[in-house]
């Protein structure tokens, strides 16, 4: 597994991230650790967890159980300066954590020192804003989005505390960077902008959604990511389970994502499954590993970008970890092309 460095940000990460939103809730504490063991044995030292975590869904009484269930790893364990951690601070609206106000510099330390709690360390080396204070389009909201109606001023002022708050964790010793998700181009290039003028951290990345299925990353935000090297950490580069197939037909089998949450967060369309056929012929023509091939694809895209590969047991583990060794022909490539074309945003 090679090491790439995150951005700017001087730290040196695996390619691949591995996700941890499964564990405290498809997965128990166990089969979590079992995880980390296979990932640490191939070289994923870059892990991706949240203070919301585990998800599917989301409940007041097991905020924190991922980090929890991390921190018990490196108790059990040791071995922290081996990993590179990135967690995240749950954005406005969240009832249950802070009755859900909005993300500010003092909410930003509340937040750091209960993850440190959680996770047993004294130091979190990526913190990430989850979603912006002012909502954005992710999560399928694309489709009615309107622009927020706060004035800028208000929005840099927020900008600004919270890079504030992040400067004095980073001389603290207790963030070593700080980063964004859910994000849009208009906000990281503020953010940049007020941390250029001010000389506060910069975002080192922006963690969005990206798959063969979701590609609202290739226009204006591939070009930013590329430009202001700002990697982009790619959660559900498998489109939460659909491009390996195991939905097709309908079928929804025993341990799956969409037994608790049947739409796959909005994701299951009358439209995708003739996408993910597409895709799963393609694999299927040339020999291919459909998780693979699309993992293999988001990792080799023409701007900085790291996929975030979640699993619910070691084979599917195993599998994804073994697509950093794949590299797609061009006739592949070129299947590919077309059948995004055919089928441009069927969610």
């Amino acid at each position: 597994m090679k090491q790439i460095p995150l951005g700017s940000s001087g730290i040196m990460v695996s390619e691949f991230c591995l996700g941890t939103m499964t564990w405290g809730r498809q997965n128990s504490e166990r089969e979590a650790h079992d995880q980390i063991a296979m990932a640490m044995e191939h070289g994923v030292n870059f892990w991706d967890t949240a203070e919301m975590y585990p998800t599917n869904p989301v409940r007041k009484e097991t905020i924190g159980g991922t980090e929890k269930i991390i921190g018990n790893w490196f108790g059990r364990n040791g071995g922290r300066e081996k990993v590179v951690l990135a967690t995240k601070i749950v954005g406005e609206g969240t009832s249950y954590v802070r009755d859900g106000a909005p993300i500010t510099g003092a909410s930003l330390r509340t937040a750091v020192e209960a993850s440190l709690r959680r996770l047993q360390t004294d130091y979190i080396d990526l913190f990430q804003l989850h979603w912006p204070n002012r909502g954005s389009y992710h999560f399928r909201k694309i489709w009615n989005y309107a622009p927020p109606t706060t004035p800028p001023a208000e929005i840099f002022a927020d900008m600004t505390d919270i890079l504030q708050s992040a400067s004095k964790l980073v001389a603290e010793g207790k963030i070593r960077a700080i980063g964004l998700s859910n994000e849009s181009v208009w906000g990281a290039a503020n953010f940049v902008r007020l941390a250029q003028a001010m000389g506060l951290p910069r975002m080192a990345s922006v963690q969005n959604e990206y798959s063969l299925l979701c590609r609202q990353f290739d226009s204006d935000w591939a070009e930013f990511s590329a430009m202001e090297n700002m990697p982009l950490l790619a959660f559900s580069p498998l489109a939460a389970g659909l491009l390996s197939g195991k939905y097709a037909g309908g079928v929804v089998p025993d341990g799956t994502r969409r037994v608790n949450t049947p739409d796959l967060g909005g994701r299951v369309t009358p439209q995708v499954f003739e996408a993910i056929a597409a895709y799963l012929g393609i694999a299927a023509r040339h020999g291919l590993n459909p998780n693979k091939m699309a993992l293999s694809f988001v990792r080799n895209r023409p701007f900085p970008v790291i996929p975030i590969i979640g699993a619910s047991n070691l084979d599917q583990l195993r599998t994804n970890i073994g697509a950093a060794d794949l590299v797609l022909s061009e006739d592949v490539l070129a299947e590919i092309d077309a059948a995004h074309r055919a089928f441009p945003q069927p969610f």
